[in-house]
C-alpha cells in the first residue's frame, strides 16, 4: 500500500464520506494540496469534532454501494455484501438461480482460488479503507497511544479503534484458512505515515484487535450514541467477545458476552415475532448495531435487500433468489419456529428466507427505493458466543442454561438440551449458529472457529463435503495488492 497523505480541504470529507457516494477513494494517493498528520493533530486538540465528519464516513462505508473499490459491481455494497460471500462459502446460503452473474464464482468456489478476481480484491479493499478511515482519526486524535483529553475527542478515538479491529477481524477471517499464531497473514497498518508491510503473524493481528477494543471500552464507558450505526462500549464488548472466542480465550468471551447480556438492555426476539419485522427494523430492542436506512442514503437495487429480498425490486425477485441449503433446512425442528422463515415458495425445493428478511410492504418486487434496515450485530449472537464458549471452557451446566435461554424463545421442545454434553453440545451449539445468524455471514465465522467439515446438499453447481481450511473456503490476497506492495509475493 502507498504513504496516504490527507486533502487539505476540509470539506472532502463532508462531500465523499457523508453523502453516500464514493467515486474515489477518499484518502487519495496523490493529492495536489495535503497538510500533515501533525497539522490535523493540532487542530483536534481544540475541535475534537473535525473528526466528527470522518467518523461517519467509516460508517457510511459499511453501506455504501462501490466501497469495495468497484464501478458499481452489484455485490459491492459493504459488510452486508460480504455477508452474502461468507454464507454461501459456508454453504447454508445457495444461489438458486443464475440468470445474473452476481454471486456465481462465489457459489461455485471458484474465485476465492483465483487470486486475479474481483471477489478477492473487493473484501480486501473495503476493510482496509476502514482501517485508513480508522488510522486518519487515531492519527488527528494524537496517535495510538494517546489517550485524549476532552470527552468528545475520546469518543471518537474509540469509535475509530473499535472500527478498526471490526476489519482486521473480517480480514483475518476471510484471507486465512484458520486461526494460527505462527502464520503471517495481514500487513498491520495503524498509522497514515506508513509504507508498505509485510505480512504479519496472525498473533500479532488478533493482538492489535484486542488491545483496540480493550481501549476502546474504556474510551466509550460513558458514550451515549445519538444512533445504533454508531459503536458504543457494548458493540465494542461484542466484537472483544468474537475475537476472544476465535482465539481460545474463554474467560474473556464469556465475561464480555456476559456482561453485554446482564447489562446491556438488549432483549431476545420473543418467539412470536419471529416471521413479522425482527429482522427489518433498526427499531427491534434486540439489535445491539445497525444502520438506520433512508430515502436520503440513495439504496436500490444495489443493496443487500436487492439481492435478497423477494419484496424488494430485487435480484431474488428476478430470478437469482438466495435460499437455505436443503440439509440444513431439514435440521430445523418442526417445533422450530424459524423453520416458518423459509419457504418453498415456487415449488422448486428452494427455501427462501420470505418470513425472515422481507420489505414490510410485502408487494413482490415492490420496494424500489431501499428503507428496510441493515443489521451488524444482534443480542442473540452474544447468547451463541457465551454458550460456545462455556462449552469449551468445559462448563456444560452454564453453556446448557445459556442454550436454552435462546431455544425457549425459538421451539417448543427443547427437552432434549438436557441431554447433551461435551461433543454433542459443542455440535448443537454450531447449528444454532447456523439457524440463527442465516444469511447474516457470523455461520462462516463459527465454521472456522469449530473446524467444522461443511455438507453441501442440493445446490445448483457444486455439492459434496469441504473441510473449514479447503483453499476455496478462503480467500487469496489479491492481485493488486500483491503489485503493489514489494513485501508480498
Amino acid at each position: 500500500m502507498k504513504k496516504f497523505k490527507i486533502f487539505l480541504i476540509l470539506g472532502l470529507f463532508l462531500g465523499v464520506l457523508s453523502l453516500g457516494s464514493c467515486e474515489s477513494d477518499y484518502l487519495d494517493t496523490e493529492p495536489t494540496e495535503f497538510i500533515s498528520a501533525d497539522q490535523i493533530t493540532e487542530a483536534s486538540k481544540t475541535n475534537p469534532d473535525l473528526q466528527s465528519a470522518n467518523i461517519s464516513g467509516i460508517y457510511t462505508m459499511m453501506f455504501d454501494p462501490g466501497t469495495g473499490g468497484t464501478d458499481l459491481d452489484h455485490d459491492d455494497f459493504g459488510q452486508k455484501g460480504y455477508d452474502i460471500y461468507m454464507d454461501m462459502l459456508c454453504g447454508d446460503m445457495e444461489l438458486a438461480g443464475y440468470n445474473y452473474g452476481w454471486y456465481s464464482g462465489i457459489a461455485k468456489m471458484t474465485t476465492t482460488i483465483d487470486f486475479t478476481t474481483n471477489e478477492n480484491y473487493k473484501p480486501w479493499r473495503y476493510y482496509y479503507r476502514i482501517i485508513n478511515g480508522c488510522n486518519l482519526v487515531i492519527d488527528g486524535l494524537g496517535g495510538n497511544d494517546v489517550i485524549p483529553e476532552l470527552t468528545e475527542a475520546k469518543h471518537y478515538m474509540g469509535q475509530a479503534k473499535a472500527m478498526r479491529a471490526y476489519a482486521y477481524f473480517y480480514l483475518a477471517n476471510l484471507f486465512a484458512n484458520k486461526y494460527d499464531p505462527a502464520t503471517a497473514i495481514l500487513p498491520i497498518y495503524t498509522s497514515l505515515e506508513q509504507e508498505s508491510q509485510p505480512l504479519s503473524t496472525t498473533s500479532d493481528v488478533y493482538a492489535l484487535m484486542k488491545s483496540d477494543l480493550t481501549d476502546a471500552i474504556s474510551l466509550l464507558d460513558d458514550f451515549s450514541r445519538s444512533a445504533k450505526n454508531e459503536v458504543d462500549k457494548y458493540v465494542a464488548k461484542g466484537l472483544l467477545a468474537y475475537v476472544a472466542l476465535t482465539t481460545e480465550d474463554y474467560t474473556t468471551a464469556i465475561s464480555n458476552a456476559k456482561d453485554v447480556i446482564d447489562n446491556g438492555g438488549f432483549p431476545l426476539l420473543p418467539m412470536d415475532e419471529l416471521t413479522s419485522d425482527g429482522f427489518n427494523n433498526i427499531a427491534a430492542p434486540g439489535w445491539m448495531w445497525g444502520v438506520d436506512l433512508t430515502l436520503d442514503n440513495g439504496l436500490d437495487l444495489v443493496s443487500w435487500w436487492g439481492q435478497i429480498d423477494l419484496f424488494t425490486y430485487s435480484y431474488a425477485w428476478a430470478g437469482d433468489a438466495k435460499s437455505m441449503d436443503e440439509g440444513l433446512y431439514a435440521k430445523i425442528p418442526a417445533t422450530d419456529g424459524r423453520k416458518a422463515q423459509f419457504v418453498d415458495g415456487y415449488g422448486d425445493g428452494n427455501y427462501i428466507p420470505i418470513w425472515k428478511f422481507y420489505d414490510p410492504e410485502r408487494s413482490i418486487g415492490g420496494q424500489r427505493e431501499v428503507t428496510t434496515d441493515y443489521v451488524y450485530m444482534r443480542i442473540e449472537e452474544m447468547y451463541l458466543i457465551l454458550a460456545e464458549a462455556y462449552a469449551n471452557d468445559n462448563k456444560d451446566i452454564e453453556a446448557k442454561n445459556i442454550l436454552t435461554d435462546l431455544l425457549s424463545e425459538r421451539d417448543t421442545d427443547i427437552t432434549y438440551v438436557d441431554g447433551l454434553s461435551g461433543t454433542t453440545l459443542k455440535d448443537e451449539i454450531y447449528l444454532q449458529w447456523r439457524i440463527e445468524m442465516w444469511g447474516e455471514g457470523k455461520s462462516y465465522l463459527a465454521m472456522k472457529r469449530n473446524k467444522a467439515t461443511i455438507t453441501r446438499v442440493g445446490h445448483t453447481q457444486v455439492n459434496g463435503s469441504f473441510s473449514y481450511d479447503d483453499d476455496k473456503l478462503t480467500f487469496m490476497i489479491p492481485q493488486n495488492e500483491i503489485q503493489n506492495n514489494p513485501y508480498i509475493d
